[in-house]
């Protein structure tokens, strides 16, 4: 049977600060994020089934993607929990601002782990993820393949 590789993609706002990088990054600062999440799988083939010929169901895959990551990190500011900036974090909360304390430096690249751990552990056994890219800027973007992470 033929496997299919589908793409969701979302965007999404979220300030960072690079803890202990020796550039303009270690300032408090925002990106608008365009995250590419794509899944193969085999199309139902069950006669009568409600969601024959698909993969997985594009809103299926949205909601996902929507609770594990969009929603969380949306208008959120990302610290590494180790972060000498855990005053200002702790001063954004306490004024009603999202903030969320990473077991990790918040680089694209460790976001695009991250990620791909939640949205592995959410995906039905048939489906599997194939590949994330997550693009910080116009030029610039950090990618995660299945392939490459056996």
């Amino acid at each position: 049977m033929e496997r299919i590789r589908i793409t969701k993609e979302f965007t999404f706002e979220t300030g960072h600060a690079l803890y202990g990088y020796d550039g303009k990054c270690r300032n408090v600062h925002g990106h608008s994020y365009h995250l590419s999440v794509t899944v193969i799988g085999t199309p139902i083939r069950e006669e009568g089934h409600r969601k024959l010929g698909m993969v997985i169901d594009f809103g299926d895959l949205k909601a996902i993607v929507k609770e594990e990551i969009v929603d969380p990190f949306d208008h959120a500011t990302v610290f590494n929990r180790n972060t000498p900036h855990i005053a200002l974090a702790t001063t954004l909360e306490e004024s009603g601002h999202k903030v969320i304390l990473a077991d990790y430096q918040p680089t694209s690249e460790n976001m695009v782990i991250d990620f791909a751990q939640k949205i592995r552990a959410r995906l039905p056994e048939n489906i599997a993820l194939h590949s994330i890219r997550l693009r910080e800027t116009g030029t610039a973007y950090a990618e995660w393949h299945a392939a490459d992470n056996p």
